[in-house]
């Protein structure tokens, strides 16, 4: 006959540490604390489902209709007619151009070894 007990013979024991409470999670867009119910996450950043709105319209957005671009969001018909409008991500959207910062470096010297 085998000697040891079952697992479910055995006291639960739980550590000392243990506790409830839980990391706060707060919103990237208002700052206050998000619960689990209102929790919305976007490009790993956390909203309350009110909060996550479009920076143009300012119009509700859902996970389903959004379009972001470094790190703030549109409803998709704001994100396609700022991109059209100039043509790009950069003037439609308050940037300033990539095309500027190349012309403002100078163009290296090709060498040719001989």
């Amino acid at each position: 006959m085998d000697n040891r007990t079952a697992p479910e013979d055995k006291p639960v024991q739980r550590s000392k540490s243990f506790s409830f409470k839980t990391h706060r999670e707060v919103c990237s867009s208002c700052e206050k604390t998000v619960y689990p119910m209102e929790r919305l996450v976007a490009d790993k950043l956390i909203f309350h489902t009110t909060c996550f709105c479009c920076k143009h319209c300012n119009s509700k957005l859902s996970l389903g209709s959004y379009a972001a671009l470094q790190g703030e969001f549109y409803c998709k018909p704001h994100f396609q007619q700022l991109f059209k409008s100039k043509g790009n991500y950069d003037e439609g959207f308050g940037r300033r151009q990539h095309k500027e910062l190349w012309a403002s470096k100078e163009p290296e010297k090709i060498t040719k070894s001989a």
